[in-house]
């Protein structure tokens, strides 16, 4: 019994065609069913129901199926495991980024992968968090770091990088300095410069907005905070940051935290698994990374180009 006649049986049964298992497999058809009679024989049972248009499993075909598969994926874990042991991993790896970051420690951890691992090719991929949340479902980004709103996004693994409030960021004099606590809805009829939508920031916003029936005049949307924080400090609206970003403007903008908005805006790594040994070993770096001392580390925020979180 050779692994190929499984691998062929398996095809086979999924496809449920031969035709369909061989272009699979990239062999012709007439060598998927010679190995699958030779299958058989050794076995001495038919595994399938040929009689029919749509090939079918027999009882035995049935019963041998799932050792079939089991005897693939433990061929494969053999073959990673000794992988990981004599350090030879290879591959790509597709990591995503929100546009515009500037999270030093993402790069220190990639650097780091790429010391000890120079078989892997490494690719960079920036976009708004949402399109990158989706690409990471389908398997198109191994990796991204992203913005999300309270919660890490459904169906995928994640590390929390930062966790923080909204806040109001105005130049001073402006009349919500005035306030003792500043609100939603306190902003109303104040023209507001937001992210725009895809971002983890706005996705906050809008959300605690929805919640409360209020609809914000969006007066301007940047997709990086230094743009924000020029418009605001130039009088053109109240910018809607994250704390950590509003400090970075403290000479020139008032942060004025938002009472009301419960709901943290979060900086995340994400991934869907972590089986393979090249995601395990960048996730292995990236957390020695974020979790050495730094800006990131030690004030719990993002550098001011995070605009795309």
């Amino acid at each position: 019994m050779e692994l190929r006649q499984l691998e062929y049986f398996v095809a086979v049964a999924e496809e449920q065609n031969f035709t369909r298992a061989a272009e699979r497999v990239h062999i012709s058809q007439s060598g998927v069913s010679a190995q699958i009679r030779r299958l058989e024989e050794e076995l001495g049972a038919e595994l399938f129901d040929r009689s029919a248009r749509t090939v079918t499993l027999t009882v035995a075909g049935k019963a041998a199926l799932d050792h079939a598969r089991a005897a693939l994926a433990a061929t494969g874990s053999l073959a990673q495991a000794v992988g990981e042991v004599t350090d030879l991993i290879r591959g790509r790896l597709t990591v995503g980024m929100v546009v515009g970051c500037t999270v030093t420690p993402l790069f220190e951890g990639l650097a780091a992968f790429h010391r000890a691992h120079p078989g892997v090719e490494i690719a960079l991929l920036e976009d708004n968090s949402e399109p990158l949340v989706q690409a990471v479902r389908t398997g198109a980004v191994d990796l991204a770091l992203v913005g999300s709103a309270a919660t890490t996004p459904d169906g995928l693994e994640a590390l929390t990088i930062v966790s923080e409030r909204l806040v109001a960021a105005v130049p001073p004099g402006h009349p919500l300095t005035r306030a003792d606590r500043v609100t939603l809805g306190d902003l109303d009829g104040h023209p507001l410069i937001c992210m725009p939508r895809g971002t983890g920031i706005r996705t906050v916003l809008d959300r605690a907005c929805a919640a409360r029936g209020l609809h914000p005049a969006i007066a301007l949307e940047a997709g990086a905070s230094d743009a924000m924080a020029d418009l605001a400090a130039r009088g053109l609206g109240v910018a809607v940051l994250s704390a950590s970003m509003a400090e970075h403007y403290r000479d020139r903008l008032t942060a004025l935290p938002l009472a009301d908005v419960e709901i943290p805006a979060l900086l995340c790594l994400v991934w869907r698994d972590a089986r393979g040994p090249a995601v395990r070993e960048l996730l292995r770096h990236c957390h020695r990374a974020f979790a050495a001392p730094g800006p990131v580390a030690e004030s719990g925020g993002v550098a001011p180009d995070a605009g795309g979180a």
